[in-house]
């Protein structure tokens, strides 16, 4: 079986020719098993669609089978995300771990992991850290690398290779039976401009946002579930539309709450409450809490995990179970397999988390009190009522 980790910020071409490419390279009979991001992505901002949405999206263009990745783990750093989501393929049964990277070149990434996970290593990026007061975790990480392993360490530099390594370093350190395989990345890079059908995700939001088509950049079946979203008014391109609900959620809280923050030490917490406290708007607070030491995409995760009630400690075991957001025919013959097998709960109905422990459903919880945030941004006010996620079952294809 062939395990993906995503967020599908829409589904586009690139990610259907990923699944393809696996298929071909690795082979697939028992399918192609999805974790995925819900509501919120790990660089702390809202998804365009749903997780409902986007996770047909994703089985109507080859995906088998779509999980949730719970909250926590969506806004964690990319160990957290990665750790999250490679625990929960690996209790699907995934051998092989399929993902993008700039390389290509597993043997590399490997040693990368391998590398980052010595005692050593971390050692020497925290006396960097102690020496050099402004310099970022990543920055230091890299240079401790570079020094150490040459010109394979400039590969840490490359942000799918990032998550490469994160992907691996989890298989390694939770001794998981999985092979990663590693595919190279084509089309434009992570942020940057790309040709006509080959664009990136990032690319085709702001298409989105900007009100121009995005037809032939993502495959027609997942166009298809987009426009039907739109139709609906529950297209969320713009994040602003959610601004004065992040702003009254932030505004709420007291300086102990924001220490209490996933990543809120070395003074972080206080100084984004500080932001909170004297800015009027909210790119206002996320560049008056940002410094050279704290990169944008944290500053933006911290403010998220304030409004959605996400506190440090949250994300440090694996997920409790398995949410089911859609399913093809293969994938519903892989839920009937696994079905009472394995230690770990798999959720078809959300009303079945009311039969598990009460960690599961306070964190169930916590993902359906999201989702009521997240709606809030719809264009359709009668799209906006609270407790969809409570009501909504896996989309079945």
């Amino acid at each position: 079986m062939i395990g993906i980790v995503c967020e599908y910020n829409p589904f586009h071409n690139g990610h259907a020719w990923h699944i393809t490419h696996s298929l071909q390279e690795i082979g697939g009979d028992e399918g192609v098993v999805c974790v995925m991001s819900g509501d919120f992505v790990q660089r702390g901002e809202p998804a365009v669609y749903s997780k409902f949405a986007r996770a047909e999206a994703a089985c109507r263009c080859g995906a088998d089978l779509v999980i949730e990745l719970p909250l926590p783990w969506c806004l964690s750093s990319a160990e957290g995300f990665a750790r999250g989501a490679v625990s929960l393929l690996a209790a699907f049964g995934a051998g092989h771990l399929a993902f993008g990277s700039e390389t290509g070149d597993v043997k590399e990434l490997e040693e990368l992991a391998q590398e980052l996970l010595s005692a050593d290593i971390n050692r020497e990026i925290r006396e960097l850290l102690s020496q050099t007061p402004n310099l970022s975790f990543a920055a230091a990480r890299q240079m401790v690398v570079e020094r150490r392993m040459g010109e394979t360490g400039k590969r840490l530099a490359q942000p799918n290779n990032i998550l490469g390594v994160e992907y691996i370093k989890a298989i390694y350190d939770l001794h998981l039976e999985m092979e990663p395989f590693a595919i190279t990345r084509e089309g434009s890079l992570h942020d940057g401009a790309g040709r006509p059908g080959r664009r990136s995700a990032s690319e085709i939001r702001r298409i989105l946002l900007y009100g121009d088509s995005i037809r032939g950049e993502v495959p027609e079946a997942a166009l298809a579930v987009y426009e039907n979203e739109r139709r609906l008014g529950r297209e969320l391109k713009d994040r602003a539309e959610l601004e004065q609900a992040i702003l009254s959620r932030l505004r709420l809280f007291d300086e102990a709450y924001y220490s209490r923050l996933p990543d809120a030490g070395d003074g972080l917490g206080r100084r984004l409450y500080q932001a909170v406290r004297r800015e009027a708007g909210y790119d206002a607070i996320l560049a008056a809490a940002r410094s050279k030491r704290y990169p944008l995409s944290r500053i933006r995760r911290m403010c998220l995990c304030a409004c959605l009630g996400v506190t440090a400690g949250m994300s440090e075991e694996r997920p409790p179970y398995a949410r089911v957001l859609a399913a093809g025919e293969k994938g519903r013959e892989l839920l009937r397999e696994r079905s009472g097998k394995g230690e770990l709960p798999i959720l078809t109905k959300p009303a079945a988390v009311r039969q598990l422990s009460r960690e599961c459903e306070r964190l169930f919880e916590l993902g359906a009190n999201a989702h009521d945030f997240y709606v809030l941004g719809y264009p359709s006010q009668e799209e906006r009522r609270p407790g969809e996620d409570w009501r909504t079952g896996p989309r079945i294809l």
